[in-house]
């Protein structure tokens, strides 16, 4: 491996604090913004979240030529555009004027989370520490699981104190004041592109067969779970205030998501040499089902503990996404192919959160079983994953 230019930890204590502001900016924003925004430019929340879903569908299709810059040249330059990009954007949320304006701003915000956002910041600690970032990995997710937990209130108190256009604005100063000097002290020099011939010899098999059936099952499972993530980012509290809780009741419940996030990443990253991922996105898949049947069995008196157990699930799986690609494929073009198979899960969570809008309205009870039976089927597609000989 080529010599580290950046420690572990300041990498993590880095990248966690840039995405922390990169999620609370962008995917944390329509769940506290959507109505004022609707309102700001005289259009509705539907809209709005239509609006989202095109940024996350620019996500998606930048996602790989990212992922292939990084692998070529390192993660420094992406993430510091991406803090521009993201700035810009966000002022021209908080200038728009018609909801033609909104849409576009949008499109930016969703450049900037192509270059920005956990996908980048996985293959730079890829680049930087090899088969060993697991552990940098799971740091970084550590320390942003306190995005939700941040940016909900946060922002909305924004919205409360200075408008939403205001809002927009502090969160594009965070970016140029917080993010974009931390991305600058990363390393200029370009990861490793050359594994060991040992490494090589085991990442590259005689049959690629196997390999592509790997990835269809794993990319299936990452697109289930991105649009069950994207779903509640977006709905948490609609949701349970649909099966009968209060509003303060609602938002008390989804301040918990954050923090059950952070146990669940802390709880691996206790055991990361001790696990194998599989087994951790196995965990993590389960996790939803069991509370979204447990909500539907009691009723809001399960609101908390919905919320926790996605919570601790959905941490657990944002580990995964960078660490089973990690450990089934290995290091060469991990970039690239991390970018290639977010692709479908970028698509699904784009327009998930506007499918999920329509079930909810006409049966909440609809509306969870089909994400139920989504994320069972996420768990059979893991169960038929294998890990390297």
């Amino acid at each position: 491996m080529a010599a580290q230019s950046i420690s572990p930890r300041r990498a993590v204590l880095t990248l966690g604090t840039t995405q922390t502001i990169g999620y609370g900016c962008s995917s944390y924003l329509p769940a506290s913004l959507a109505g004022s925004m609707a309102d700001g430019v005289g259009t509705s929340s539907a809209f709005v979240f239509g609006a989202f879903s095109g940024a996350l569908l620019i996500h998606a299709f930048a996602g790989p030529a990212a992922g292939r810059a990084v692998d070529r040249s390192g993660a420094r330059l992406p993430l510091s555009a991406a803090s521009i990009i993201l700035a810009l954007g966000l002022a021209a949320l908080s200038l728009s004027q018609t909801p033609l304006h909104l849409a576009l701003a949008w499109l930016v915000v969703g450049l900037g989370m192509a270059l920005g956002l956990y996908d980048i910041a996985f293959a730079g600690l890829v680049g930087w520490f090899g088969t060993d970032a697991r552990r940098s990995i799971t740091g970084v997710t550590l320390i942003a699981g306190f995005a939700s937990t941040i940016a909900w209130p946060l922002t909305a108190w924004l919205d409360h104190e200075i408008g939403w256009r205001g809002a927009c604005l502090v969160w594009a100063a965070a970016n140029l004041v917080i993010a974009l000097p931390l991305h600058l002290t990363l390393p200029r020099d370009a990861p490793q592109l050359v594994a060991t011939a040992d490494e090589a010899a085991a990442q590259v098999p005689d049959d690629p067969a196997p390999v592509a059936l790997q990835m269809v099952l794993l990319a299936t499972a990452l697109a289930i779970m991105a649009g069950i993530g994207s779903i509640m980012g977006a709905h948490l509290p609609p949701l349970l205030m649909a099966m009968g809780a209060s509003a303060a009741a609602a938002v008390a419940a989804g301040m918990l998501v954050g923090p059950a996030q952070v146990a669940a990443r802390f709880a691996e990253f206790i055991l990361v040499r001790r696990i194998h991922p599989l087994a951790s996105g196995r965990a993590a898949v389960v996790a939803f089902p069991v509370g979204a049947a447990m909500l539907l069995a009691m009723g809001p008196v399960a609101a908390a503990p919905f919320a926790i157990l996605y919570g601790a699930g959905n941490g657990l799986f944002t580990i995964v996404r960078g660490t089973l690609p990690l450990a089934l494929f290995g290091t060469r073009n991990y970039g690239g192919r991390l970018g290639s198979l977010n692709v479908p899960a970028r698509i699904v969570g784009a327009i998930a959160p506007f499918l999920f809008a329509l079930a909810l309205a006409r049966s909440v009870e609809l509306a969870l079983g089909v994400l139920i039976g989504a994320s069972v089927l996420a768990f059979l597609c893991l169960l038929l994953l294998r890990r390297p000989e």
